[in-house]
Order: C-alpha cells, then structure tokens, then sequence
C-alpha cells in the first residue's frame, strides 16, 4: 500500500514539476535551432554537414549541461533540500569565516548570479511569448501587424493575473506541459522517420568537425546554440518544491528525449524544405495542426513566463532576508504554500521592462543575440560556487574538486565567450540589467554595514547599561517595552531618547534582534533566544530562514516561555529611523550614497513588514552622518 501511495505521490510531483520546472527549457524548440541558421550576417549555411554538426551541438550541450551538471552533480549542493544560485552561495557563506577575501569573491559572485536571474527574467516572458505568437503570420500573413499587439496584451493579462496568485492555475501547468511535450516529440519523430540520416548526428565528431571547420562562425553558432540551454538553472533553483527524484526522472524519461526529437525532426524538415527556415517550428506540423500548434505554444510559454516570475519573486525574498535587497512589500498568495508569494513592485517593474524590450527589440530573432549572455553567466558562476561547496562543505580535496569542474568550467566559457560577440547586436541589455540590480545589490548592502557600524558606535553594553543607569530613582511605566535592534547585547538608542524625553522606562524591557540564518528554513525549536537580565530586562534573538517570512508578535507568542511572565498589557514596539545627513568626505562615493537614501526612504517600514501593530508601535528618528 505505501509503494503504491509513494509511486502516487512520486507521479503527482512529477507532473507538477513538469509544469513549473521545465516551462523554459521546454519552449526553447520555438526559437533555438532556427536562431542558429537565421542569425543575421553570422547565419550557418543550410547543408547537411551543417545541420548534422549543430543537431550534434545541441544534443551534446544537453548532455553535457543539463543530464552530467545539472541533473548528477549541482543538484546534490542543496541547502537544507533548497536550490537556486542564492541558497548555493548562502551554503557556501555558511562554512566561511568572516571578512575573509575567500568569502567577499563568493559573495559578489552569488550577487552576480542574482543580478544575471533578473536580467533572464525579463527576457524570457518576452522571448517565449513573442515567439509563440509569430506563429500567428504562418495563419495569414494578415496577422503580422497583430504580433506584438497581441504578445504585449498577453504579457500584461500574466502580469495582472499575479495577485491572484498562481495556486489555482498551477493545477493546468502540468497537464498542458505534459501535452506539449508529448506533442512536439511526436511531430519530431515524424520528420526523423522521413530523413533518418540526421540520427548521425548522435555522433559527436560531427560537433567537433562543425567547430573546427567552421572557425569564428563557429563561435557564433554557439552563441544560439546555447537557447536550447535557456531554463537549465531551473532545475536547480525549484529543487527545494518538488526534490530531486521527479526532476530526474522526468527530465530523463519525458523532457530530454522529446526535445531532442523535436530538434532533430527540425534538422530532418530543414533538410526536405530548407524553405521552411521562415518558420521552423510551425512548419513540423501539417497545416490543419498549425492554428491549434499557435495555441498550444502561446499557453506553453505563458507557463514558461510564469515560472521565471515567480522564481524573480522567491529570489527577491531570499535577497532581501540576507541583506542585499530592501524590504518590499510582499503578499503570500496561498495559506498551505510558502513559496507561493506576490512582490508588487517587482512584478510592476517586470511588466514594464518586459514591453519596453518587445518594443524595442520587435522579434524573437532579434532577442536570440540579447538571450545568451544572461544565461551562460549564471551557469559559469554556478560551477564556482559548486567548486566551494565540494572543498568547504563537502570536503573534497581542492585539486579533486578543480579537476571535477574543469569541464564544465571549460564548456561555460566557451558558451559565455560566444556570447559577448553579440554585445552589439542586443547582448548589451543583460549586461545593462544586470549591473543595474549589482549596483543595488551592492549598495544597499555596503549602506546595511555602514548603519550596523554609526550603531554600534551610539550604543553601550546592555549589561553595562542596566547597572550604571537604571536606578531605583527612575519611573517604572506599566507594560512592556520591546525596542528592535541590531544586536541584542546593545543598549538601543531608542531607548536612550525614551528615557531622556520621558524620564522614565518600561516595567519590562526587551531588546529584541532578528537574526537571519544562511538556511531557507530554521527549525521552530531554535527560533528564539532569550537571556533574563537584572531589573526587567530580556534579551531575544528571533532567527528566520531566507525562505521564511517573520511575524514578530506571531512568534513571541508562540515561543513565548511559560515560566516566565509577558506584561501583556500594554506592549509597545520602538524603532530606529535614521534621518541621514550626507557627508562630503569619506564613507560611499556620491552615486552610492544617493542611490542608499532613494532606497531607505522607499523601502516598506518595518512594523509593516514584521506585522507589528501601527497602534502601538513608534518610531524614533536619529540623524546619522553618512
């Protein structure tokens, strides 16, 4: 009974992760190998040598990339079972002492990798959708005028929809991904079975006589080859939803062999009617399946847009819970799934960034040259911040661990290298994107420090505090007082200004800190630290994930000991708000301390984002030079 409930239970998050995993990897047939014979002035001439060497490209990529990197090896460096660029590097933090040269390389890399996540998460909605909807010229060359219309309009509906949540919808993910992907590797196997001299190409001297005959070109070739790619990382960063099992199983037995016969019937068409490179795709399927196939892959890449959205929304929460993002507002979309969140302002700033680049890039061709380089940075960062995982987690030895990725290390660079030809021709906007959100990244984290530090030079010892200046001879007010601060063993400057306007203090007083792990989740037993002190004083430490979304008074409630006794009533909540000062000589440079300022003041205040009560809670100002 139990092995037929876990082959159940296997199969139902199989298809789930069908639908929300393999969305981008997926729809990559719409646009990947005819990028690579139309790809402007660096097109590869239609032969059969060609279209053997670059069937034998794509095949080996995914091999190489996917089933050996990914699927094998990246996939074992989970965080407490969690994945995606930000946990690898949180891993890797985690057994890193501080201040050490070792651990700022892996911290910019891993913010890298973030930065390079959002500029693929506004390229792929508009990529995978304006793809799909090309198919509408195949219907009636009437229907061109209509493409960018309608891809924007579908955009703007996917966007508007994220309030809603993506719970109910999620339930048609996997059934119509599973349709898509039994659909495209049959009309793949079509074409094969009418020219099976592609099936050569499993042979990858065909790959490397393609490399070597074909020298710079070459170099380009690899430069689209690397959209079959696009959607890789997934498997990875959605580890932690459905494990590693279904990923492997489907990818193995479902995905990678219907997306190879899917391009390799492409190869077999091309080979019959290379007439058929002005629509590649659409073309596989007899013309009564062709309006039916434009529905299908418009839906299909609408799944596609959507899992890149809401990993742009986890990868904003765990940003922000480790320091390098401000707080935003964010709203859990599902009461069972955590991971089901909706962040406003970046599906906001998504949408517009989505439309402003179908509009100036106005085709899915001309997006190809802009794809690539976001996706190979992230690939080649991630072996980095494997091969520290292997040596300080794992405890591989360095040469073993060098040796191991070297390959992979060697493949990434080569695809990453391809990519910077295109700079010019649209590999400019990731790069843009992505220096963008390392710039905020950056900053706000390197404001974050610069506050930590103005703190602990206002602030004393508590210890020392509660000895030398809560005297008999001050007030005692009824209820308690919980003061947040940085660190708990620190008098909080709030308090201090309370005291001097008030003169006097709270019956109980807690000086509370929040103290995020390197962990997506911390077990409830370890959630709160608390040490009694003379005269009323408690010192607590909440500790929170960076998957996990905090509610203070939710968790001293919870948490809250027994044998010991809560003024209940009143409790007041006080906070720090620093009013900043800039100053002309040291600390950031100008742009920095500009760009930290915008992000303070705009940043969601703290007794929203901890859920405290706006009754009872009070801020406290504090000029601070910066």
């Amino acid at each position: 009974m139990s092995d037929s409930l876990n082959k159940k239970s296997l199969a139902a998050l199989g298809l789930a992760a069908l639908g929300v995993v393999y969305g981008d990897i997926g729809t990559s047939p719409l646009y990947a190998f005819e990028q690579v014979f139309s790809n402007g002035a660096h097109s590869v001439l239609i032969s059969e040598a060609n279209i053997l060497g670059v069937l034998s490209l794509f095949l080996w990529s995914l091999m190489m990339i996917v089933s050996v990197k990914y699927v094998y090896f990246i996939m074992r460096a989970d965080n407490q079972g969690e994945g995606g660029i930000m946990a690898l590097m949180a891993l890797s933090l985690s057994k890193m002492q501080e201040s050490t040269k070792s651990r700022i390389w892996m911290l910019v890399l891993g913010l890298l990798g973030a930065s390079f996540f959002y500029g693929d998460g506004v390229i792929t909605p508009a990529i995978s959708v304006l793809s799909a909807v090309e198919g509408l010229e195949l219907i009636s060359p009437q229907f061109k005028s209509l493409v960018i219309p309608v891809a924007i309009t579908i955009l703007c509906v996917l966007f508007w929809s994220q309030r809603k949540g993506t719970g109910k919808i999620g339930l048609f993910f996997g059934p119509v991904m599973l349709i898509w992907f039994v659909v495209i590797g049959l009309l793949g196997l079509w074409h094969v079975v009418q020219q099976p001299v592609v099936l050569l190409a499993i042979n990858p001297l065909y790959a490397i006589e393609f490399v070597a005959s074909h020298g710079l070109l070459s170099f380009f070739a690899l430069g689209a080859v690397v959209l079959c790619l696009t959607g890789a990382e997934a498997l990875y960063a959605d580890m932690g939803h459905f494990g590693r099992k279904p990923i492997r199983i489907v990818w193995a037995g479902l995905v990678l062999p219907t997306l190879l016969l899917n391009y390799f019937g492409q190869g077999a068409l091309l080979l019959n009617q290379p007439e058929a490179l002005s629509n590649l795709f659409y073309l596989m399927a007899p013309t009564a399946l062709q309006t039916p196939m434009v529905i299908l892959a418009t839906v299909a890449t609408v799944i596609a847009s959507q899992a890149v959205i809401s990993g742009a929304f986890s990868m904003t929460r765990q940003a922000m819970q480790l320091g390098f993002l401000p707080r935003v507002r964010i709203l859990q979309t599902s009461v069972e799934e955590i991971g089901q969140i909706y962040v406003p302002i970046v599906n906001a700033l998504l949408a517009i960034m989505v439309v402003a680049v179908i509009l100036v890039f106005q085709s899915s061709n001309a997006l190809g040259s802009a794809y690539g380089i976001a996706v190979t940075g992230t690939m080649l960062i991630t072996d980095f911040l494997a091969i520290s995982v292997a040596i300080r987690v794992w405890h591989w030895q360095p040469w073993r661990a060098l040796l191991g990725a070297s390959a992979f290390i060697m493949i990434d660079l080569v695809f990453f290298s391809a990519n910077t030809l295109k700079l010019l021709e649209g590999g400019w906007l990731p790069i843009i994107l992505s220096g963008i959100m390392l710039s905020i990244m950056t900053t706000w984290h390197r404001g974050q420090l610069t506050i930590a530090t103005l703190a602990q030079n206002l602030e004393t010892p508590l210890l020392d505090f509660i000895k030398d200046e809560v005297t008999d001879a001050l007030p005692r007010i009824e209820g308690t007082a919980i003061y947040l601060v940085s660190d708990a063993h620190r008098t909080p400057v709030a308090l201090r200004k309370t005291i001097r306007h008030f003169d006097s203090i709270h019956e109980q007083v807690i000086a509370l800190s929040i103290h995020y792990e390197l962990v997506p989740v911390v077990p409830e037993e370890s959630r709160m630290n608390i040490a009694l002190c003379d005269k009323g004083f408690v010192q607590i430490q909440l500790n929170c994930g960076f998957m996990e979304k905090l509610s203070i008074p939710d968790a001293l409630a919870a948490h809250w000991p027994d044998s010991m006794k809560l003024h209940l009533k009143p409790i007041s909540y006080f906070l720090n708000r620093m009013i900043f000062v800039p100053s002309p000589t040291g600390g950031m440079r100008p742009w920095r301390k500009s760009l930290f300022f915008f992000l303070y003041r705009n940043a969601l205040p703290p007794q929203q984002f901890y859920s405290l009560p706006a009754a009872d809670t009070m801020m406290v100002s504090i000029p601070a030079t910066i």
